[in-house]
């Protein structure tokens, strides 16, 4: 979990930073989604993911790419996950 305090004495700006964090939980979200569709995708054409059972009747290309998926669903979730548990504090000092 991460913390932030933000001390200010400007709401707006303290506000701003928590707003941006969340429109960048929401981009990732949407990305997700849709690496989450592009591996549905796959699992419609070829099954789940197997290598051993799929090496030599899918191309090797379509095997790196539903791999690279895999991962970038994995990188992105934990991205998320770290934006999500960002807990904030206001400090607002005078000014």
């Amino acid at each position: 979990m991460t913390k932030v305090i933000i001390e200010s004495n400007n709401e707006w700006a303290s506000k701003k930073i928590a707003s941006t964090l969340k429109t960048e939980a929401r981009l990732l979200k949407k990305v997700i989604q849709r690496t989450r569709d592009k591996l549905r995708d796959f699992e419609k054409r070829y099954g789940k993911f197997n290598r051993e059972r799929l090496y030599g009747k899918v191309d090797d290309m379509v095997l790196l790419e539903w791999e690279g998926e895999r991962e970038v669903l994995e990188r992105l979730e934990e991205k998320l996950k770290a934006l999500e548990e960002i807990t904030f504090e206001y400090k607002r000092v005078p000014g």
